[in-house]
Order: C-alpha cells, then sequence, then structure tokens
C-alpha cells in the first residue's frame, strides 16, 4: 500500500473539490492531475459525490488518491471505498470511522482539536491528522509532542483570506 506521505511529497497540499458535480469532475479531476496535485478529496455534502469520486477514481486512481471529505458515518466509508475512493478525510476524530477505514485499507485522516484526540486517532490507525486554522496557535506547542510520539502528517485546512493574516501574526512564516 502506498502511504499518504508519498502522494503528498510531490505536491504537499489536497484538493478539496467542494460542490464539485460528477459532470465537473473530469475535467477538474485532469487540471489538478496535470498540476501536480496527487490526493483529490470529494467532501460527501457534495452533490451526488459518491458519483464523482467513481469518476475521478476511474480516470486518475492510477495516478492519484482519491477519496471523500466530510465523512460523518461509519457506513460511508464503504460507500467511498465501493466508489473507487482510498482516502476518508472527516472534521472529526470518530474513532469508529477510523477503524472501519484501516479495516477496509485505507488512508484516513480525522480532524483534532486537542492532542488527546490526535493521539486516540493515531492508536485507531490514523495516517493523518486534519486541523483547522482556528486551532493553529494553540495547538503549536501541543503538536511537537504529537510529532515526537509518532510521525504523522498534519493537515492544516484553511480558507485563502486567512493564510496572509496568519503570515502576518506568526514571525515563523515568511509572506
Amino acid at each position: 500500500m502506498t502511504t499518504l506521505v508519498s502522494y503528498l511529497t510531490p505536491l504537499p497540499l489536497i484538493a478539496v473539490l467542494r460542490g464539485i458535480a460528477p459532470e465537473e469532475a473530469d475535467a477538474v479531476g485532469d487540471a489538478l492531475a496535470d498540476a501536480g496535485f496527487r490526493v483529490l478529496e470529494v467532501p460527501l455534502n457534495s452533490p451526488r459525490a459518491f458519483d464523482s469520486i467513481r469518476r475521478l477514481a476511474e480516470r486518475h486512481g492510477e495516478r492519484c488518491l482519491i477519496g471523500a471529505g466530510t465523512v460523518l458515518d461509519v457506513a460511508d466509508v464503504a460507500r467511498v471505498r465501493d466508489a473507487g475512493g482510498r482516502i476518508v478525510v472527516m472534521p472529526h476524530a470518530d474513532l469508529a470511522v477510523v477503524r472501519e477505514a484501516k479495516r477496509l485499507g485505507m488512508v484516513c485522516c480525522p480532524g483534532v482539536a486537542t492532542p488527546t484526540e490526535a493521539f486516540a486517532a493515531l492508536a485507531a490507525g490514523a495516517d493523518g491528522l486534519a486541523r483547522s486554522v482556528a486551532l493553529c496557535e494553540s495547538f503549536d506547542r501541543a503538536e511537537r509532542d504529537v510529532r515526537k510520539a509518532r510521525a504523522a502528517m498534519l493537515i492544516a485546512g484553511f480558507a485563502i483570506h486567512r493564510i496572509r493574516l496568519r503570515s502576518q501574526a506568526s514571525p515563523r512564516v515568511k509572506s
């Protein structure tokens, strides 16, 4: 099984195709894959998300890790896999979802808000951790402890208008 890190090494970003319709999946997937993206996520609250995942997996599954975001229910994990998806990203740390994804041989990145959630998710088999920008400042110190315990990709969800604010607020980030 190829790891999440191997897909993120060429371009360490996940393309989140929020709101995409299946009819748009081929063209959008082509453009993103040609631009170097290797992880494509269709949030399950998108229209006909499983159809979009299926189309992307059929067309780009050989070179990209395709899957779903906003996975809130354990039953949806198998539906993502059946559509050809191989990654599950979620906004919360539901350990039942993590365990089901791992049981099905999928990559899983739960959302975490605390070091306690991060350690529990890693113990359940999480391949990466997602966190929101709102938590970045308070989470930074604790993140070092999580990384010492076990290396994990930390995926930061962000809104583009927040990037400049964060880079101005943190002396560690260069604009």
